[in-house]
């Protein structure tokens, strides 16, 4: 199999269990077609039978026949309507389901690979897939292996006339496959530029805040005109190439009807030809280049259609996460231990993360230190199983977390980045979605314990408030405590944190600390931070430089080998000779990692 019937297998798998409805489709669709010559022959019938003759009863007997076939055909083309809408609702069902389940088990790293206007695309591709396999370009593909028996008809009542519409059927055959081959070029590439016009617009719409803010249209206009006039450019380009081939199209039809009533004129002169077979030929014709003729403006649409085919293909090819358990484990006390893991984002590059072994010990409060660029953040994904290293692996009370699906992962390991997502949703939507399903002490529970709950009960609607946006409505303070109740709805044992305090006051952090204090005392709390304020209420601390470990041991013994020994409390009272203390050294001393592992 080929790399491009790989990626298209899934859609002939998907396909297949409705091959019943595409044989019941196609024998609609062949009796529409026969029902579509009730016409033309009812024609070529009263010119040649009843006017010449003046026969009123035959012209009657044609009117009630013809009259019972138009209704039969209305009811099969409802038929044929009622299935394609069926075939429509199962696409949309087996594709949309399928595409979401697929991007929620896709690893993190095949993700972040990608910008978000590609994920956003999967979606409209499966709009149009299920516009082109159930739509009018179905209709016209169920519709084109019929136009033969209008081509034989034709050779029945008006055989002096074939040789003029297999020419013609000729020339609209190749004026299609060429329209095929040009369009499809054409559409590709004012797809790929509107793709990158597309992935600017997210991104300035994501970051709309920082725009307004920073007023970087000044600096992102250029680009966006740029990439907004090479759409427009290929969109124009695609649109003379359509357009083009379309007119040729149509000029083909008129063509064919000229040539037709003047070799069936000389036909009818010589007595060789009636005037109804000529009548009931030109309205055949329309039947039997249309087809054809709509096939020419729809290669856009198939063109379309391969392309979303692929690109499905491609994401559903993707290897997925774990959907299910190796091994079975009771609720973990979580002891975390990280054994000669190596983790890099760009196999070209140094990696990112290489650490010979680490232990975090189960309850308490485990401080991860380092300078910008670390390894921190890296480090708390690498733990949860969010990245799968390159090397050596992570135990979760002495089980490989390679061995759980994200699902038991997440019941068993709270997360809480450092940018925090909420959902347009209310409160309490917000803090279920970390255990769907739970009943409302739960969440009660978990918005106490994460120092939440007054502030919630202080809103206008309380649990019920809507926050916006991604929780535009509330303080950044208010968002973060809402993420640590999210992450404590399902009790898990281990809690990750990465720069919990970023967006906090002084008094927030204190708040904040007393939490994660009595969070400590049943959970292993594991927490990314410079903030000296947290830092004394740890347990342990872990350095990081430049991906490898610097130092790790109790704080007791850490802490004081990065930043000196605590000077001594300051005079009750005092000396006013003194001179002022400089502001940096009001804040602290600064990180100065040594390098040393503290056994």
């Amino acid at each position: 199999m080929t790399a491009v019937e790989d990626k298209r297998a899934w859609l002939t798998s998907l396909i297949a269990p409705m091959r019943p409805v595409a044989r019941e489709m196609l024998t609609t669709s062949l009796f529409i077609n026969l029902m579509a010559l009730a016409v033309p022959i009812f024609v070529m019938q009263v010119y040649d039978r009843v006017i010449g003759h003046s026969a009123m009863e035959t012209l009657k007997g044609f009117v009630i026949g013809v009259a019972l076939v138009l209704l039969f055909d209305f009811v099969l083309r409802q038929t044929r309507g009622r299935v394609m809408q069926t075939v429509a609702l199962r696409i949309d069902v087996e594709i949309g389901t399928r595409l979401f389940d697929k991007l929620m088990h896709l690893p993190l790293r095949t993700l972040e690979a990608r910008p978000a206007s590609f994920w956003q695309q999967l979606f409209r591709d499966v709009d149009t897939v299920r516009n082109t396999v159930s739509g009018a370009s179905a209709v016209l593909l169920a519709d084109l292996p019929f136009v033969l028996i209008f081509l034989a008809v034709i050779f029945i009542i008006g055989r002096p006339l074939a040789l003029v519409f297999v020419l013609m059927f000729v020339a609209f055959v190749f004026l299609a496959w060429r329209s095929g081959a040009a369009l499809s070029d054409t559409a590709q590439k004012e797809k790929n530029v509107t793709a990158q016009r597309d992935a600017l617009v997210a991104e300035i719409i994501s970051g709309r805040g920082t725009v307004k803010a920073v007023a970087l249209d000044r600096a992102i206009r250029p680009i966006w005109e740029e990439r907004q006039a090479g759409a427009i450019e290929h969109s124009i380009q695609r649109g003379a190439v359509s357009d083009g081939y379309v007119n040729l199209g149509n000029l083909l039809t008129m063509i064919a009807t000229a040539a037709l009533t003047t070799v069936g004129a000389v036909y009818i002169i010589d007595h060789e030809l009636s005037m109804g077979a000529l009548i009931a030929c030109n309205m055949l014709s329309s039947r039997l280049y249309g087809p054809i003729n709509q096939l020419v403006g729809a290669w856009r649409t198939f063109g379309g259609l391969r392309q979303a085919v692929d690109r499905l293909g491609e994401v559903f090819a993707e290897p997925e996460e774990r959907r299910e358990s190796v091994i079975r484990m009771a609720r973990p006390s979580g002891r975390m231990l990280v054994e000669d893991v190596v983790f890099g984002y760009d196999e070209k590059s140094a990696p990112t993360l290489a650490l010979d072994r680490l232990e975090i010990r189960p309850g308490g409060i485990t401080a991860i230190l380092g300078r910008n660029g670390s390894g921190k953040t890296t480090l708390l994904k690498v733990l949860m199983g969010l990245y799968a290293p390159t090397r050596g692996r992570v135990l979760l009370d002495e089980a490989d977390v390679a061995q759980f699906t994200r699902k038991e992962l997440a019941a068993w390991i709270g997360y809480v980045p450092q940018e925090t997502l909420l959902f347009n949703a209310s409160v309490r939507d917000n803090i279920a979605y970390g255990a769907p399903g739970c009943d409302d002490d739960v969440l009660l529970a978990a918005a106490q314990a994460a120092g939440v709950h007054h502030a919630i009960v202080d809103m206008p609607d309380g649990y019920a408030t809507n926050i916006g946006e991604a929780g535009s409505r509330l303080s950044a303070g208010q968002r973060q405590r809402i993420a640590i109740a999210r992450a404590l709805a399902g009790d898990p044992p281990v809690l990750l944190l990465d720069e919990p305090s970023a967006s906090l006051d002084r008094q927030a952090e204190e708040d904040l600390r007393a939490t994660l204090a009595q969070l400590a005392a049943t959970r292993t709390v594991v927490v990314v931070t410079h903030s000296p304020v947290l830092l004394p209420a740890c347990r342990d601390v872990v350095v990081l430089d430049k991906g490898h470990l610097a130092a790790a041991g109790p704080a007791a013994e850490v802490l004081p080998r990065l930043f000196g020994p605590r000077p001594a409390p300051a005079a009750a009272v005092p000396n006013p000779a003194a001179p002022p203390a400089s502001p940096a050294a009001a804040a602290g001393p600064r990180h100065q990692l040594q390098g040393e592992v503290v056994r």
